[in-house]
């Protein structure tokens, strides 16, 4: 149960993360490439992304010391899905229905690689 927990809470880390770049790369929407860095430094909300992705990576790091690889990644790919919806919350993002169809697609994948590792 723990590592079910660490494994979406890394999920949802990177999501979130996501989310916060996106709104620190709104911020230079407009903005000369060569000012571009500048802008995107003085935002707090690039360091906040930066942190969370940092502790995902320890958190990750952690989990894999008890989860093998083939069973822990496909948890990665949920973030897609995490992400797509905080995009569409979020920021008005509106995937076409191939996305939604592709990204249930890959759901699907996901539940069946986690179904097949409970099994070994």
């Amino acid at each position: 149960m723990r590592n079910i927990l660490g494994l979406a809470s890394v999920t949802l880390m990177l999501a979130v993360g996501q989310a916060l770049f996106k709104q620190v790369g709104m911020s230079i929407r407009g903005v000369p490439i060569s000012e571009a860095l500048l802008v995107v430094l003085r935002q707090p909300l690039f360091y906040v992304s930066l942190l969370i992705y940092g502790l995902a990576t320890l958190l990750w790091i952690w989990i894999l010391s008890r989860v093998p690889l083939s069973q822990a990644y496909p948890w990665v790919a949920l973030t897609i899905f995490v992400v797509a919806l905080f995009g569409w919350w979020f920021f008005g993002e509106r995937p076409s229905p191939a996305f939604w169809l592709g990204l249930a697609l890959v759901m699907m994948g996901v539940v069946i690689t986690q179904y097949g590792a409970g099994s070994r």
